[in-house]
């Protein structure tokens, strides 16, 4: 590192600062400002801070080991998210926006009555805003420490305090500036952490070691099944060797189960978390829906290239590396090739991935502890200056809190599976909660607590995840399912209040349609499932269309290329015919 390193990272650092100050007064305003931005995100913005905030300090190295360990299709792991997140654009992302809350924790009032949707908004509030928003902020410090120990070769004693001083000033501008600096900030960082990577694989991949992309193909061409982009399904995976290869029963549970029952930051089934935050701090409905659909293009067609050609040179750069140290080879590139200048940048671009993260986790967080803690149930009176300040604390709090947790988290992957287990069986009620009038606050708890009682008991048994999910979602189905039959629906006043707020449509809501007097657009939902699929083809084939392009293989690129731009002409077709008025059934 030179001194033109350490002036660009001081840059970087000043020009954050900067746009907090900016935006610390208007923030000020009231909590709409603080956590939505006045509702007033455009689309490309809100998408963006998604994008951001899904690019951890700890995603580039992640990649990089499932490269190592599986090639490009062990990129599957989380690609089938995909699923999910399109699910989300045309099924949720309008409901969330016309829903105007602030939070989703607070959604459970206008969805539930009485004293049961009292405890499930403030048990959300602690459970999403406190216990798994500590347990994420933990990993990601972990993360960085990792990245900057590699980077440095400073002892974890020592880097921890530079972290967590990192985060100190993350908070800082947090508090400071609200949603709308948070979003800007996180366009911003994106930007350069999405051009350090590019400028890392450029350089690796055209080094002496490498020679191009057809240089990478020959040294790797005693392993080819690096190179695969789709995963070999085997009824007996001992047989197999090499390639990423899944038992059918593992295969089932990331493409027929991960997706839609399990819940995941950032890929919450129907939306929820900072995901929601976004979608509801748009313009309007319109602006909402394109923000979460060019967050799932960016998120799985445009950011993992640099990635796994970095990871995939790594492995020929580096091959004394055991299997532990695989994702380090990430970390030693960027030492090795970058020069003075640009690996400043690149320092700049971890910081940029970790502290949009830490971020948005800071004012999402604080906002479920404010909104749904504090002002629901200590201090329902205040006036909006009061609460800001509050909201501000909060934050500070926050970032306190989950320094203490970060000591003692000492397995990152550990926390991926458990947050996945302790989740699952928990979105098919997410879902349901907005087309099935009989869904009532029992059916929510019931989901939410279940898993941390099953959990154990198939730990106990030696079933390991991914299998594992067959056993939680299964129980935890029947359980909230009967938890529904047994309880009382909720009053009809308060569903047919839900649905005009909403106008989810649907049959199943079609006696509260008449009851609301509200018409019905008929059709529509077939439409979104034609868009949903569409989405889902558009993104998968831009992703696979620009990797064979990559590697010169240009009949099948183009091919998926086509296939992508007619899904997507499909989608804009029929969000043309339908509009955005309603949804209907």
């Amino acid at each position: 590192m030179t001194l033109l390193d350490y002036l660009i990272i001081a840059g970087y650092f000043v020009f954050s600062i900067g746009i907090a100050i900016y935006y610390s007064k208007r923030s000020g305003k009231d909590t709409n400002e603080f956590f939505l931005s006045g509702r007033n995100l455009p689309w490309y913005l809100a998408g963006l801070s998604m994008v951001a905030t899904t690019f951890a300090a700890d995603t580039p190295l992640a990649v990089t080991e499932l490269v190592a360990r599986n090639g490009i299709s062990g990129n599957w792991v989380w690609w089938n998210f995909l699923f999910g997140g399109m699910l989300t654009v045309f099924f949720f992302a309008r409901l969330w926006r016309r829903a105007g809350i602030m939070t989703e924790a607070e959604f459970a009032e206008i969805r539930y009555a009485g004293k049961p949707a009292r405890f499930l908004r403030g048990f959300r509030a602690i459970y999403l805003g406190l216990f798994m928003n500590v347990i994420i902020m933990g990993w990601v410090n972990k993360a960085m420490i990792s990245v900057l120990t590699g980077m440095f070769g400073i002892p974890e004693s020592e880097v921890i305090f530079y972290v967590f001083g990192c985060m100190i000033l993350v908070a800082v501008y947090s508090a400071l500036s609200g949603l709308w600096g948070v979003v800007v900030t996180d366009a911003f960082q994106f930007f350069i952490a999405m051009f350090g990577c590019i400028v890392l694989a450029v350089l690796v991949v055209n080094s002496s070691q490498i020679g191009g992309m057809s240089g990478l193909e020959a040294k790797l061409g005693d392993r080819p099944f690096l190179l695969d982009f789709f995963p070999q399904i085997s009824t007996d995976v001992s047989t197999v060797t090499g390639i990423f290869s899944l038992s059918i029963v593992s295969f089932l549970a990331y493409i027929g189960l991960q997706w839609w029952a399990s819940w995941y930051p950032g890929a919450e089934p129907g939306g929820g978390g900072y995901i929601a935050q976004r979608m509801m701090s748009a313009k309007n409905e319109k602006h909402s829906l394109y923000a979460t659909l060019f967050f799932q293009v960016a998120h799985y067609a445009i950011r993992p290239w640099p990635w796994i050609i970095t990871a995939l040179a790594t492995l020929v750069i580096y091959p004394e590396l055991g299997a532990d140290d695989k994702k380090m080879g990430y970390i030693y590139a960027m030492n090795d090739f970058l020069p003075a200048g640009l690996k400043g940048l690149m320092v700049a671009a971890f910081f940029a991935a970790y502290m949009s993260t830490i971020a948005t986790q800071l004012n999402w967080g604080s906002s479920y502890v404010m909104n749904d803690l504090y002002r629901r149930f200590m201090k329902p009176a205040a006036d909006e200056k009061h609460y800001v300040s509050v909201s501000r604390v909060f934050t500070l709090l926050l970032m306190v809190v989950s320094v203490v947790v970060t000591l003692f988290i000492d397995r990152i992957s550990g926390a991926w599976e458990f947050i996945l287990e302790c989740g699952a069986g928990v979105g098919g009620v997410l879902i349901l909660r907005w087309f099935w009038w009989r869904v009532n606050a029992w059916s929510e708890i019931a989901a939410l607590v279940t898993p941390f009682i099953v959990y154990p008991v198939v730990k106990m048994m030696g079933i390991q995840f991914p299998e594992s999910l067959f056993y939680i979602v299964g129980i935890n189905t029947v359980v909230w399912v009967a938890v529904t039959y047994l309880t009382k629906p909720e009053p009809e006043e308060k569903l047919i209040g839900f649905y005009k707020r909403v106008y989810p449509g649907g049959r199943l809501w079609a006696d509260y349609a008449k009851k609301s007097g509200l018409e019905e657009k008929k059709g529509v939902f077939g439409v979104m499932f034609v868009n949903w699929i569409a989405g889902v083809v558009f993104v998968y084939s831009m992703l696979f269309g620009t990797g064979y392009l990559l590697f010169s293989d240009f009949g099948r690129g183009f091919l998926y290329l086509s296939v992508g731009i007619f899904a997507f002409l499909v989608i804009n077709r029929n969000l043309t015919r339908t509009g955005w008025e309603q949804l209907g059934s």
